[in-house]
């Protein structure tokens, strides 16, 4: 393998990890958070985009942009859920049971008709295990940390269509132009959904905005984009996987930085979680 696309990947799942505890350490409304980081990544996106993709962007066909908005509703409804649930769970919690991605991914593909190996089914059944753990034990902390648990879970299915339409849009368009058309939806609809809800966006000192920006550039730009970039040469088994290190990344620096330890009894069920889902990863290699 590579060794600098190994690097370029240590970097983007270290990105990854920052974004749950920084999100949580970040004194704004978490719509509010979500809002901005997608019109940040906009701004930085789209002066390279219309330079260099004008021409796609403007003979793009209804259907894939069709497709495209419809992503970038789903991302928004991703982050309209997991950043609050991260104000009502613990960081662990919520990064652990939003990877389900993948799960639901299967189960979505599922139902329009493939038929994934064993080992990807035995992979779901371990993994779901974990979050009916994981689940119960939150229950006992308090009912808000299992609706913040819901959330995660939420946010993890609109994660999982997200993907599946991107994936489908980008068989006929560069991922410059979709992801531009997709984060401008995105922030389209956390606007929307700001003003309708009566979220603050602004009035809040200067070093919660370097907050945000450091969030796009850790999770946004290097995070998401770096996996996309190495995925081409390392394969989407090793990537994917690399990738669940989101969860323990996550949580030791939640523990270390915001004093957010996880109970003991959570500890078995993000394992089944992280076991579950490297059993889907290798299932779907096959």
């Amino acid at each position: 393998m590579p060794r600098l696309d190994l690097v370029l990947l240590a970097v983007s799942v270290g990105g990854i990890s920052l974004s749950a505890p920084l999100i949580s350490a970040t004194a704004a409304p978490a719509l509010a958070i979500a809002f901005w980081r997608n019109v940040m990544s906009v701004g930085v996106l789209g002066p390279y985009a219309l330079l260099r993709h004008r021409a796609e962007l403007r003979g793009i066909g209804r259907r894939p942009l069709l497709l495209a908005t419809a992503a970038g509703a789903l991302l928004a409804l991703h982050f309209g859920l997991w950043m609050p649930s991260l104000r009502m769970t613990s960081v662990a919690s919520a990064t652990a049971l939003v990877t389900t991605t993948p799960l639901w991914t299967i189960l979505l593909m599922r139902l329009l008709g493939h038929r994934p190996p064993r080992l990807v089914w035995l992979g779901t059944c371990v993994a779901f295990l974990g979050v009916l753990v994981l689940t119960g034990v939150d229950l006992s902390l308090s009912p808000r940390a299992l609706l913040g648990d819901a959330l995660a879970l939420g946010a993890g299915l609109a994660a999982a269509g997200y993907m599946l339409l991107g994936a489908e849009v980008r068989r006929t368009v560069s991922t410059t132009a979709y992801t531009l058309i997709c984060y401008a939806t995105t922030a389209v609809v956390l606007l929307g959904t700001c003003l309708l809800a009566g979220t603050a966006l602004s009035g809040w000192p200067a070093g919660v905005w370097w907050q945000i920006a450091l969030l796009m550039v850790t999770a946004q730009l290097l995070g998401h984009s770096l996996s996309n970039r190495v995925v081409r040469t390392l394969g989407p088994s090793v990537t994917s996987t690399a990738i669940l290190l989101e969860t323990p990344g996550a949580a030791l620096i939640a523990a270390f930085w915001l004093g957010q330890w996880p109970p003991v009894a959570a500890y078995p069920a993000v394992a089944l979680i992280l076991v579950g889902l490297v059993l889907v990863a290798r299932g779907g290699r096959r």
